[in-house]
């Protein structure tokens, strides 16, 4: 089993930034084997992907809608992985979740992801 806690959600003004972090954690968890995504599901909207980062941080993928704004990284020494957001924009309020994959390969889709965190809210205002 592998658990997943996201922090530093919050609220903040358009074109403000804010940074989540996603720390892992279970006796399983070698984040030398998991590829690490970041999800966010707007009220009445379905989940939808944010960025992903391979094992060793050295492969990442985002979405066109978060492209140049957002950035993921992680620390594996910290079992942490990042998603520092800037130039946040109203449409980007959401729950955050963070989720893991045992996998070698940079996925995007929810359905691919084993473990998932609670979620941290992120709300942006106008």
């Amino acid at each position: 089993q592998v658990q997943l806690v996201e922090t530093g959600g919050g609220l903040v003004q358009a074109g403000g930034s804010l940074r989540l972090s996603c720390a892992a954690s279970g006796r399983t968890f070698n984040p030398y084997a998991y590829t690490m995504g970041w999800f966010r599901q707007a009220p009445g909207k379905e989940r939808e992907f944010v960025a992903a980062i391979s094992w060793s941080g050295g492969s990442t993928l985002s979405s066109d809608s978060v492209k140049g704004r957002f950035t993921i990284s992680r620390d594996n020494a910290k079992n942490t992985v990042y998603l520092q957001m800037n130039s946040l924009k109203p449409e980007d309020t959401a729950v955050y979740y963070c989720a893991t994959k045992h996998t070698t390969l940079v996925v995007t889709t929810t359905s691919e992801y084993d473990y998932w965190g609670q979620g941290t809210q992120v709300t942006v205002s106008s």
